[in-house]
């Protein structure tokens, strides 16, 4: 069962990929990356004793 959100995950990512080689939008990955990289350090910092710190940034 947790194989089938990690090939659904992997199908986003390759058409997200197809999307931006097919159209040339190139400057949506840059913004792809910067999100997800905002979204982890919000989830592995929401437990520890970082958070404040974290979100005085924001």
């Amino acid at each position: 069962m947790a194989m089938e959100g990690t090939r659904e995950r992997l199908g986003i990512l390759s058409e997200l990929w197809a999307f931006m080689k097919v159209r040339k939008k190139w400057w949506l990955g840059p913004i792809v990356i910067m999100l997800a990289l905002l979204g982890l350090l919000v989830v592995f910092t929401a437990n520890s004793a970082v958070a404040p710190f974290i979100y005085t940034l924001f």
